[in-house]
This record gives C-alpha cells, sequence and structure tokens, in this order.
C-alpha cells in the first residue's frame, strides 16, 4: 500500500511538473478569463480562469506551438522552445480588427442572411462529421450572493454553510467535476461516468454539474437554455431573428470568419441576442457570445443569462467542434441576489470510438468508485483550469470549516440557537433538533391544519412526531400522533403513523397508521380544505363532503426495477355518515341559497346520509410503467428523469371486500396515461388519460364508485390536467365504465408572438380540451381557452382560462384563474 501511494504521488508530481502556465490579459494588462489554449493541431487543451491564469499540461518538451484563442480578440500563436517545466508563459491579446467588406453596404441583399442559410443548409453535413464521439469534460460551478436575507418565509437562512461575510455576501456554492462522455448522433445517445467530484465544504463531493446539461447545441431547432429557447440557425430562424453582417476577420489558419449580430423580431419571444461567429466555405460554427433575459426564458427573478462558446478546427474529422463554454447568469428576486458561472471545457476527442450494443443504457450518468474522495494532490494535476485566488481561498476555509461543523459542539451550539421556542411556537409549530445525533422532534402548529366546514365547523389539529436519520444514504424512519378536533361537533379524532425507508436507490417505504380521521366521499380530494373554507366563509358554498372511518393500514412502495414501481396498501374502516353541526359564515344566510347538506347525492336532504354505517377492507395494487426511462446513478442515491418519448402508465387494482353485505363488495380496474410533449419552438403538449371498469355492476357505497373531479370555483388550486373547470362536484359518478381525457397545448410564444403589439405583452396562448365518458350518462364535454404567463416585469404568475362546457344538449361557460409560477 505504501509503495502504491509513494507511486501515485510520484506520477501526480511529474504531471503537475509537465506545464505551461501564465497569465493572459488585454493590452491595458486586464485579465481575460475564457480564452482558449491549446497545442496547434489539436483540439486538446484548456481554458483561462477569471483572473487570466492558465495551466496546460504538454507532454514533452522542444519546440511547441500554443495558439490563444478567444471571441473578440486577435488569435495569437505562439512558437515556443520549451526547456524546462514548468515553464511559463505570459501573453497579451489585441481586440479583434474587424472589416466590414465594401460589398456587404453596396449589395441590395443582406449578405448575413445568406450566411445564415448556407449555415442552415450544411447543419447536416456539419453535425455528421461528428456524429459519435468520446470526449474528456471539466465543468466548474460558482455561485455568489450579495446581501443576502437573514430570514425567508419566516425560516433562518443560517451563512450558508460558511460562504458569508459580514455583509453576508460571498460564494455559496462552488464545485468541479471531470468525466468521460460518449455520445452518438443518430439514434441520439449521450451517457457521462464522472471521474472526479468535489464540492466546496463537502463532504461528500456529489457535484450536479451534468455534461448533458451544459450540451447546448445551436445546431438544433431548439436549444434547452433555462428554457426551449429557437436557435438562430433553426430552420424557422427567420420568423424570429434578423441578420446584419457586423464584418469579417481572418483566423489562425486563413479562414475567414463572419461576425453576424443577431436581432430578435420581438425581444420577448424565446430567442437569443448578441452574435454568432460563422466560418466561411464551411459554413460551421466558430464562436457564439449571446445572451437571454428572463422573459425570454420565462423565468422571472432571472435578469439575465450569457453564454459563450468557442469552437476549434479538428483536422482528424475536418469539423469544427466545440472545445469551452461559459453561463454566466444574474438572479435578482425575492431579496436574492446571485450571480455566477457555469463554464466547462472538451478535450481529449475521439471521433471514431467503437460502441457495442452495451454502451448505451438507461443509466445516463454513473459516478466511478471514489470519484467523490479524491484528495488535493489528485484535484492539483488533474484540473485543467487553475482555480482563482478567491477559490482556493473558498475550498481551504470551508474545508477546514467542514471539520469544526461536524463537532459536537459546534452541532450543540446551532441547535441551541435554533431550537429556541417563542410565543408564535405554539400556532405556527415548533421543532427540536439534536444535530449531532441526526434526530428532531416536531410539532404541528394550531394554523398547520386550520380550516372550517359545515361537519366540524372550525377546527385544527396538534401532532407531535419524531424523525430519526439512520445514514447518509436514505434510511431513516418517522412516527407520530395527530388530533383533530372541531369546535362544532365537539368531536376528538386522533390518529397515529409509523414510516420508514430504506434507501435512496429503490426507494422502499413501508407506512403503518390508523385511528379515526374524515374523509371526502371522492377519493380523488378534489376540494381542498383552504378552497372549502374560503367558499364557506365568504360565499356560504360548503363544497366539502365528508365522511368518517375508523381505520387501520398498512402501506408498501418501492421502485421493484429501472421505470417499475410498484405500491400497495391494505386498510380496514368502520365508516360512518357525518351531518352539519353548523350554520355559521360571514356571509347572509340567504347568500347562494344558504348552506347545503352533507349528503352529495342529495344536497337539500338534511335528514337522511348517502349511506349506512358499515365496515370495508380495502386493497389496492397499483403498478406504474415509466418506458425507457432514464436516470442517473449517484454514489448513494438514484434519480429518475423518465423518458418523454413515451407515456407513463399506471394501473391499479382494488378489492372492496370484508363487508358484511356481500353486495358491497366490488372489483375495480384503473388505467392512467400521461405524457408531457415538447414541441420544440410550438411549445409544449400535454394529455392525461384516465378509465376504469368494475367486473360486476353493484349497488356499492357512494364513496366507492368512480368519481370524476369537478370545480366550482373561480380560482382553484388544484391540477387543470386532473380536473374539470365547470363540472359539479358529486354529479358524475358510476358502478360500470368510465373514461377522461385532458387534453392540453401551451404555444409559448409561437403564435401570440408574432402578432405586433399583442407580442409586446409576452402573453402566452394555451388551448385545451376536456371529455368524460361513463357507461350510464351522456357525455361532458369542455373545450378551453387561456393566456398563460400573465404579469408585469418579472412577477408572470397567472394564469386565465376562458372554459365552454357542453352536456345533455345544456352549454355554460365560465372564467378560471390559476397560478403559474414558472
Amino acid at each position: 500500500m505504501k509503495y502504491f501511494t509513494f507511486l501515485l504521488i510520484f506520477f501526480t508530481s511529474l504531471t503537475a511538473l509537465s506545464q505551461v502556465k501564465g497569465r493572459i490579459t488585454d493590452i491595458k494588462n486586464n485579465p481575460l478569463s475564457f480564452v482558449s489554449i491549446y497545442l496547434n493541431k489539436t483540439v486538446t487543451g484548456t481554458t483561462s480562469n477569471d483572473s487570466g491564469e492558465y495551466v496546460l499540461n504538454v507532454t514533452k518538451k522542444g519546440k511547441q506551438t500554443i495558439v490563444f484563442q478567444i471571441l473578440g480578440y486577435k488569435t495569437v500563436k505562439k512558437k515556443v522552445n520549451i526547456t524546462a517545466f514548468p515553464f511559463e508563459l505570459n501573453i497579451q491579446l489585441e481586440e479583434e480588427d474587424v472589416q466590414l467588406a465594401e460589398f456587404s453596404i453596396s449589395t441590395k441583399d443582406n449578405p448575413a442572411n445568406r450566411i445564415i442559410k448556407n449555415v442552415i443548409a450544411s447543419k447536416e453535413k456539419n453535425t455528421d462529421k461528428y456524429a459519435k464521439y468520446t470526449a474528456k469534460f471539466y465543468s466548474r460551478g460558482l455561485y455568489k450572493i450579495k446581501d443576502a436575507p437573514e430570514k425567508f418565509l419566516g425560516q433562518n437562512l443560517g451563512d450558508f454553510g460558511g460562504g458569508l461575510d459580514s455583509t453576508r455576501s460571498g460564494i455559496i456554492y462552488l464545485s468541479e467535476t471531470v468525466s468521460e462522455i460518449h455520445f452518438q448522433k443518430k439514434p441520439k445517445k449521450f451517457k457521462e461516468k464522472i471521474i472526479a467530484s468535489k464540492v466546496s465544504g463537502e463532504d461528500n463531493g456529489i457535484s450536479f454539474n451534468r455534461a448533458e446539461d451544459a450540451n447546448i447545441n445551436f445546431y438544433n431547432n431548439s436549444v434547452t437554455f433555462g428554457n426551449d429557447l429557437i436557435s438562430p440557425i433553426s430552420t424557422n430562424a427567420f420568423s424570429y431573428y434578423k441578420y446584419q453582417l457586423e464584418g469579417t476577420f481572418y483566423e489562425k489558419s486563413g479562414k475567414l470568419i463572419n461576425k453576424i449580430k443577431i436581432i430578435p423580431k420581438r425581444k420577448n419571444d424565446r430567442v437569443f441576442n448578441g452574435y454568432l461567429y460563422i466560418v466561411e466555405d464551411d459554413w460551421a460554427l466558430y464562436g457564439a457570445d449571446v445572451s437571454v433575459t428572463g422573459a425570454q426564458v420565462n423565468i422571472p427573478i432571472v435578469d439575465v443569462l450569457y453564454l459563450k462558446q468557442n469552437y476549434n478546427h479538428s483536422s482528424e474529422n475536418d469539423a469544427w467542434v466545440l472545445i469551452s463554454q461559459s453561463i454566466d447568469f444574474k438572479v435578482d428576486g425575492f431579496g436574492f441576489k446571485l450571480d455566477g458561472r457555469f463554464s466547462s471545457g472538451y478535450s481529449d476527442y475521439n471521433f471514431n470510438p467503437r460502441y457495442h450494443k452495451d454502451t448505451f443504457t438507461n443509466e445516463v450518468l454513473s459516478f466511478e468508485k471514489e470519484a467523490t474522495e479524491k484528495d488535493t494532490v489528485y484535484w492539483n494535476a488533474l484540473r485543467p483550469v487553475p482555480l482563482t485566488l478567491e477559490e482556493t481561498s473558498d475550498y481551504k476555509f470551508k474545508d477546514s470549516l467542514k471539520l469544526v461543523r461536524k463537532s459536537k459542539k459546534y452541532l450543540d451550539s446551532v441547535d441551541k440557537k435554533q431550537n429556541k421556542f417563542n410565543v408564535l411556537s405554539p400556532i405556527m409549530g415548533y421543532t427540536h433538533r439534536n444535530s449531532y445525533k441526526k434526530w428532531s422532534v416536531s410539532y404541528d402548529g394550531l394554523i398547520d391544519d386550520f380550516s372550517f366546514n359545515t361537519v366540524q365547523g372550525f377546527n385544527t389539529s396538534l401532532g407531535i412526531s419524531f424523525f430519526k436519520e439512520q445514514n447518509h444514504k436514505g434510511k431513516w424512519w418517522n412516527a407520530g400522533v395527530k388530533a383533530n378536533y372541531g369546535l362544532s361537533d365537539k368531536r376528538l379524532r386522533p390518529t397515529f403513523f409509523f414510516t420508514k425507508k430504506w434507501n435512496d436507490i429503490s426507494r422502499p417505504r413501508m407506512t403503518i397508521s390508523g385511528g379515526v380521521t374524515t374523509a371526502q366521499f371522492n377519493d380523488r380530494n378534489p376540494i381542498m380544505k383552504l378552497n372549502n373554507t374560503i367558499s364557506s366563509l365568504l360565499r356560504r358554498l360548503n363544497y366539502l363532503k365528508i365522511y368518517e372511518k375508523e381505520f387501520a393500514k398498512i402501506s408498501y412502495s418501492e421502485e421493484i426495477k429501472n421505470g417499475v414501481y410498484l405500491s400497495s396498501s391494505l386498510e380496514y374502516a368502520n365508516r360512518k355518515p357525518l351531518f352539519n353541526t353548523t350554520d355559521y359564515s360571514f356571509a347572509s344566510k340567504d347568500n347562494n341559497g344558504g348552506y347545503k347538506s352533507n349528503n352529495p347525492l342529495d344536497r337539500n336532504d338534511f335528514e337522511n346520509a348517502a349511506f349506512t354505517t358499515h365496515k370495508m377492507a380495502t386493497l389496492n395494487v397499483k403498478g406504474t410503467f415509466v418506458f425507457g426511462q432514464k436516470y442517473l446513478s449517484y454514489p448513494d442515491s438514484k434519480f429518475n428523469i423518465g423518458n418523454p418519448k413515451f407515456p407513463t402508465v399506471s394501473v391499479t387494482y382494488t378489492k372492496k371486500f370484508e363487508a358484511a353485505n356481500s353486495e358491497l363488495n366490488s372489483d375495480l380496474f384503473r388505467i392512467n396515461v400521461r405524457q408531457d410533449i415538447d414541441a420544440g419552438n410550438y411549445g409544449k403538449f400535454v394529455y392525461n388519460l384516465k378509465g376504469g371498469v368494475f367486473l360486476e355492476k353493484k349497488n356499492i357505497p357512494f364513496m366507492d364508485l368512480l368519481q370524476a373531479n369537478g370545480n366550482r370555483l373561480l380560482f382553484p388550486l388544484d391540477g387543470e390536467l386532473n380536473s374539470f373547470g365547470l363540472l359539479e362536484y358529486y354529479k358524475f359518478y358510476t358502478n360500470d365504465r368510465y373514461a377522461e381525457a385532458h387534453i392540453e397545448h401551451n404555444f409559448k410564444g409561437a403564435i401570440l408572438g408574432k402578432i405586433p403589439l399583442l407580442n409586446k405583452l409576452n402573453f402566452h396562448l394555451v388551448g385545451g380540451a376536456k371529455t368524460l365518458i361513463m357507461a350510464d350518462k351522456k357525455p361532458y364535454t369542455e373545450y378551453s381557452v387561456g393566456l398563460d404567463n400573465i404579469g408585469f416585469g418579472k412577477w408572470r404568475f397567472l394564469r386565465v382560462d376562458y372554459v365552454k362546457s357542453f352536456h345533455a344538449g345544456i352549454k355554460s361557460n365560465g372564467l378560471l384563474f390559476r397560478l403559474s409560477m414558472f
């Protein structure tokens, strides 16, 4: 072992010594970051950091030609004779002298349009040159914050792991990764294996910088950059952009480079601003220097995102390939002022890899063993871009700080401060933590479950729970008790639960629960407590209909195979009807006709219940299938990212049995199919299909029937693809066959963005259709048209839909308002 350690240090030292390093500045001696540095006639190199410093690993001494390249500056090819390592080479770069040829001014045709048309026509030819490759990928992520608030939504924010100084400013996230990537164009495949990963101040070192996320490819029609944006060289780019030739210059090998200004036709479209650099005759990208605003990516808190890309010519396959990229961002919202950069570099390209059938699987990201445990010596040798002084200081400070912050003394001091009980704790809730032993006791405040309904009146719950983390791999258990009390019905309903989870890979989870509770007659819970509280107290509309059940239940869920999820539960319950006990409201007694009964079958029957008391056992078995599911494998966890090419399908079998009256027993099969389809420049299409069938038609209890989710609220808070906009609650139910469909297309800016004046509002057109079919009822249909992304400036959280419904010859219409955060 000592021999191995000696060899590792020895070869690491040799690598560290085989370096050309220095500093790059402009003619005013200002540091230049993001300069690409590489040996001539190669596509392998490094990039300068924010201080203009660089380190280039060179394998042998002697005469070499080193190239320094950055957009906006003249490329320098420096011939040197390396006699010893490390070899210092400082460089000054002059701004590029971009010339606009006279013919470009005199011609009637726009020369920029000709260039862009040639680029679009050559996209397939150019990208076919690197239709498959492997490469080394390096990325670094840095977040800085300025004047951070001490609290957010009443919660203490702390010092972000020690990153903040006395002004609550500083680095709050610094990470690096080095990985191997595999790419294939047709069919499109991508795989990444992380060799080394490091996060400042973290033990596990799991960075979330992914090569696939950084793969911003303008050759695609749609570019994922904060949102799906229209590429300036998309096949329909001329519908969104105008172009202007700013000038030309010659790059190091004599190729003519065209600097093209891209000008959005409508500033709020999902488009870029800035410049593309195009290689004449090859009609390939030489570089990009672009930006997008928060309005363009539909993320209100973002001020601006900047993107720079540098390409280099590979003589091996006569192609221009990406060698470096940087993303800079500024965020200002909710009291947070953030800025940062994600920089990345590509090296060691192999354009003729030998792939086999097992090269690409559904696992698109994996970690090499001990990738998160590399020491400083290893990183100093491996890191292709040197750290700035600020970054070096952050690593050193947080690495020493994390040892202190893991100590019992420190954790106890933090807990002592955070565990303080104040006058609002009984109302808002309270948690007592022991961070060193990784457990906590929580008390649910009076406001946590506070609501109003006509059965219980004003009611709330008091609860206490205990949480224990058993390891960092996702193993924990949680147990608690809760008691709900209604001021009007004067009924105390206690419940308990115990939950255990074993890991973060297949995520097996078991819950045992029981007690006395209230439940909605529709087990899809169409009415939120908050909605019902507001509508009851302000308008005397008591939509919520509930019954009581004394129950015991056990449930289990797990991903049994990639993309295959199993969940099951068994419950035994004594179910009892409930009646209104209060007529209280802020509204007058005759408002909206007054309160209705708690009987969903007859809202005007205050004396008879919808069912008689009975006992029932319920077995649920559900399988969910995500076909072709892609996933990320982290050292101790698995993160599933689905597959947009295929729908997600769920199949559920529900058996009701053990009733004293066998006629109340039932068997039900249900299926749900859902898919989100990215339509690229034309927005997003989503559908959600549901269906069910009873094996035998019986007169079963109302709560066991198949029911649709209705809505009678102007401002509902539920999901628009799970409920109908104008359907009455409890009007549609069946003990036979059932189907419903929800379809919606958000055109983003594809339609309204092209209409003069309207395009300045940056609203998004949304169209939808819903239908409901039951064996014993006439179909119900809704059509809707709406506007999303409504608001002012950054704050665009509102969506408005006009809905028109049809049922049995009766037409209805109305407006719905919804919150739409992003």
